[in-house]
């Protein structure tokens, strides 16, 4: 249930989140989920948010962002799954992201399955590190009278930005 969007260039992204955020169909009572307002990474730190309309701030979450942008080590394409790995430069509370998750991944970091994945990973670091999150869409339950419930312990919606 993630969407994808490419992008040519990494000074696309902030217009890219806009057209997101602004094509969100939503009904009155999430009418907040619908912010451009949020927080990025370190590493998206340097992009023109503002000129998005966008109030984007390189810090972790504080629990009460709706947006979150963050990178990707890399993507598999077989499941659609976004591999994030904690360290000094991601938050520890990654897995928990704001209601409206925006990844971005290079397209040459987009792998073929799960093996190449953690290929990839010893090759680059040799050792895992402390934590490696496998994010394949929104976050979900079905544990409340069996009915699927989004948003339960992360995200309601994960859209994937591939650049390149």
């Amino acid at each position: 249930q993630s969407s994808v969007e490419r992008i040519a260039d990494r000074r696309d992204i902030p217009p890219a989140v806009t057209r997101f955020i602004d094509a969100l169909d939503l009904p009155p009572t999430l009418a907040l989920q619908k912010s451009h307002a949020g927080v990025c990474w370190p590493e998206f730190a340097d992009l023109d948010w503002a000129g998005a309309g966008l109030a984007v701030e390189a810090r972790p979450t504080s629990g009460d962002d709706r947006l979150g942008i963050t990178g990707a080590f890399c993507a598999i394409a077989e499941t659609g799954t976004l591999v994030v790995l904690a360290g000094a430069h991601t938050p520890t509370a990654t897995t928990l992201l704001p209601d409206t998750h925006i990844a971005v991944v290079r397209a040459d970091r987009v792998v073929s399955g799960m093996e190449e994945a953690f290929a990839l990973l010893r090759r680059e670091r040799g050792t895992l590190p402390r934590a490696v999150n496998m994010i394949s869409g929104p976050s979900r339950t079905g544990d409340i009278e069996q009915t699927i419930v989004l948003g339960a312990h992360g995200p309601y919606r994960v859209h994937v930005l591939v650049l390149g």
